[in-house]
């Protein structure tokens, strides 16, 4: 069965911009009768608040999209942290113990001698005794995957073959110092537990796309199929952004608009699919073209 979802963060009000890959997985899940999820990414527990994903779930259904199941990470962590402890285990997620300002100056030399300012895998070279005496100073470490440095290629329904290069990159941060999750492997471990079988999302992630296939190979997993679709942006070319006050569907609903309008604007603008009339989401399902969309 074809089963996507649509993970945002409780810290805003939904936007079009956000609402845009919510209406693709929800147009994609009827179209193949498959199944749609929403999961809460609130990991970040400092900004998420049950008011917004109240506001989101209220949101989703005026626009006429009903979940057939709802997630929340923070009631998850007990698969994260067993994923966790597996990659510790098999060596691909190590401790790091920089400072923020000593991370910056590092990027700073790199950039000066004309290097990639990424990470320089500093910590890999600390033995036992070391870290130790660093945890005994009281700093607490945040934890790196270790990319394979190798290109990683993915078939995407929207972009076709996607090839990422992860050795331009730095092992990315999966765990930060306080022991909170960042977005990544969670989404991983949801996925693969969920048995998500397709991830579709604005092609502002396609370089997280990179690192997650690796990630799921770690665990054991394969990864869903792809399409990373085009983002809305305001006049200034800039992605719309909850953070930066963009128009919430909120502000559009109280303001009178139809909600099968502006489900029709958040999809349709910048792609190829016919702009006409339809009289609901079923209607719409029926001719979405992930080739259409750029």
């Amino acid at each position: 069965m074809t089963r996507v979802r649509f993970a945002p963060s409780p810290t805003g009000l939904l936007h079009l911009g956000n609402a845009r890959p919510a209406l693709f997985n929800w147009l994609f899940a009827l179209a193949s009768d498959g199944e749609f999820i929403l999961r809460f990414d609130d990991t970040d527990q400092a900004r998420s608040t049950k008011e917004f994903a109240n506001a989101i779930k209220t949101d989703l259904a005026w626009l006429g999209i009903t979940p057939h199941k709802i997630f929340a990470q923070s009631e998850r962590t007990a698969l994260y942290d067993a994923a966790r402890d597996r990659l510790i285990a098999d060596g691909k997620l190590y401790p790091c113990y920089e400072t923020s300002d000593e991370l910056d100056r590092a990027r700073s030399r790199a950039r000066a001698m004309g290097r990639p300012p990424i990470y320089n895998r500093a910590a890999l070279d600390l033995d036992d005794a070391q870290r130790a005496e660093l945890e005994d100073q009281g700093k607490k470490p945040h934890w790196r995957f270790k990319l394979k440095g190798d290109p990683v290629e993915f078939d995407d329904l929207v972009r076709a073959n996607q090839r990422v290069n992860t050795a331009s990159m730095s092992d990315p941060v999966l765990i930060r110092a306080d022991g909170s999750y960042l977005y990544t492997l969670p989404s991983v471990v949801d996925d693969m537990d969920m048995e998500i079988t397709h991830i579709i999302r604005g092609e502002d992630h396609i370089s997280n796309s990179g690192v997650q296939v690796e990630i799921f190979e770690a665990l054991g997993g394969t990864a869903p199929i792809f399409a990373h679709h085009n983002l809305l942006s305001d006049v200034n070319g800039k992605s719309l952004s909850k953070r930066l006050g963009s128009l919430s569907l909120a502000d559009f609903r109280e303001q009178g608009l139809e909600a099968m309008a502006v489900a029709l604007m958040a999809t349709l603008t910048g792609t190829a699919l016919a702009v006409e009339p339809y009289d609901d989401l079923e209607q719409l399902a029926k001719k979405l073209d992930f080739s259409k969309i750029s």
